[in-house]
């Protein structure tokens, strides 16, 4: 029977709330009014929430909904499964519930060099609160 021993690395250790500071620091974030006026000016919101909340709180008309799990690839410009409108110099407007995840996943697009790379501030429900367009999902 062998003994499980922890991995031994040189990376330090770091907690969640420093990896996304550290994340925060690399991308723009865009509140409620600032996202919809990106929006209307040729942004893409990109809604990265899961089925079960877009189909129970609604969905930003015309954001493109992917699932965060794929989001680098259809988003990176020299990727095969990349969507028409991925670009470097695309804004893209990450949205996730609250602005947690979004901040992750907009400075791993930064990462790739989707230097416009943004998050709103507060998500989705930051969103609705601010009275802002929410449609049913359909």
């Amino acid at each position: 029977m062998s003994v499980l021993t922890p991995p031994r690395s040189t990376a330090p250790r770091r907690s969640i709330e420093q990896v996304l500071a550290d994340a925060r620091a690399r991308i723009e974030r865009l509140d409620p009014a600032a996202a919809a006026l990106a929006q209307r000016e040729g942004a893409v919101l990109v809604d990265i929430r899961p089925d079960e909340n877009r189909l129970a709180e609604g969905e930003i008309p015309g954001a493109v909904v992917l699932h965060r799990n794929v989001l680098e690839w259809r988003f990176d410009p020299a990727s095969g499964a990349r969507v028409p409108e991925a670009s470097y110099d695309l804004q893209v407007v990450v949205v996730c519930n609250e602005g947690y995840t979004s901040s992750l996943a907009a400075a791993a697009l930064v990462e790739l060099g989707v230097w416009r790379a943004a998050d709103l501030v507060g998500g989705f429900r930051a969103w609705k609160a601010a009275g802002l367009p929410v449609l049913p999902r359909s």
